[in-house]
Order: C-alpha cells, then sequence, then structure tokens
C-alpha cells in the first residue's frame, strides 16, 4: 500500500502494509530516533508526533496516517522548543537515556506548546505513563517546569526586543 504523508515536513510515500505498525515502517524509512521497544505503547520510545500530538506509533497502523503530518526526534533536535526542553531537563538534572527519550520530550513539548500553564499534579498526570528508566517521576515534573521558565524568560526577552524596533 502507498501511503502520502509529510515526515519530517518532507511530502514522501510510505510503502507499507495498512496494519503494519508504523515505528516499523518509519525505522524502515531512516528513522533511528523511532525505538521498537514494549510495542505496547508503554514506554515511549516509539513516540513521534502525528498532527502535533505525541502518539505512541507501535500502537498506530500505517493505514491510519494516510495524509498526515509526522514529526520524529531526528527531525525536532534542531527545533528551539527542543534546545528549550533539553535546557530545562538539564537543570534539573536529568541525563537521558536514549531509550526513551523521544516519550519525555514530545510529553514536555505538549505541555509547553498549550497556553495555558499546567499545575505540577497536572504536569505529573501527563507525564507519570513514561518509562522511569533514566528519571524518576518527580525529577522529569521539574525538568518541565524549568522548561517553561525558560521558554517565558524567552517570550519576554523576544517581546522585548521587538517593541524596541
Amino acid at each position: 500500500m502507498k501511503i502520502p504523508v509529510t515526515l519530517n515536513k518532507t511530502k514522501v510515500i510510505l510503502d507499507a502494509q495498512a496494519d503494519e505498525p508504523l515505528v516499523k515502517v518509519l525505522h524502515k524509512n531512516g528513522c533511528p530516533s523511532v525505538k521498537s521497544a514494549c510495542m505496547e505503547g508503554a514506554c515511549g520510545a516509539c513516540t513521534v508526533l502525528l498532527n502535533e500530538v505525541p502518539v505512541a506509533s507501535c500502537k498506530i497502523p500505517a493505514g491510519l496516517v494516510k495524509d498526515m503530518e509526522i514529526i520524529t526526534l531526528d527531525y525536532f533536535e534542531k527545533s528551539d522548543f527542543f534546545t528549550i526542553i533539553m535546557d530545562g531537563f538539564n537543570k534539573a538534572g536529568i541525563k537521558l537515556c536514549g531509550y526513551c527519550n523521544s516519550g519525555k520530550i514530545f510529553s514536555a513539548y505538549q505541555i509547553l506548546k498549550n497556553t495555558k500553564i499546567p499545575t505540577r499534579q497536572e504536569i505529573k498526570e501527563q507525564m507519570k505513563h513514561l518509562s522511569s528508566c533514566c528519571t524518576d517521576l518527580e525529577t522529569l515534573v521539574n525538568g518541565v517546569i524549568y522548561a517553561m521558565q525558560l521558554q517565558a524568560k524567552r517570550l519576554k526577552r523576544v517581546t522585548k526586543i521587538e517593541g524596541e524596533k
């Protein structure tokens, strides 16, 4: 089956069986950050952004992604959001192991891109499903809060510069 998608901002045609897990199709198409691990949607290793929403690509049949946008961590690592998230994680002392990076990073991104500022408990609820192999939940929440603070400082700096023109 030929499946047209936008993969990492490039229009491509994926060649896959309709019921083939998206994680396997992406890996075959040169996306090394998309890892095949638990195959149950629990660990976060296969997380991608599907139309801007973090999803476990092991649970998504390739046939369902026709005409959708897929962003993998390989591409996202070049974004300002990635830098802000990693700076927040580093400030919290998080050293990602490489196994479940995309789940943690894309979940943090989902929180940062929303205009509503979540409570600590709301962040915890959004992150609790992720694998805890390289950090505990409290430290992960701290990393997201630090990233939110860095983003707020950056937005104020950008606004100030724009206002000076």
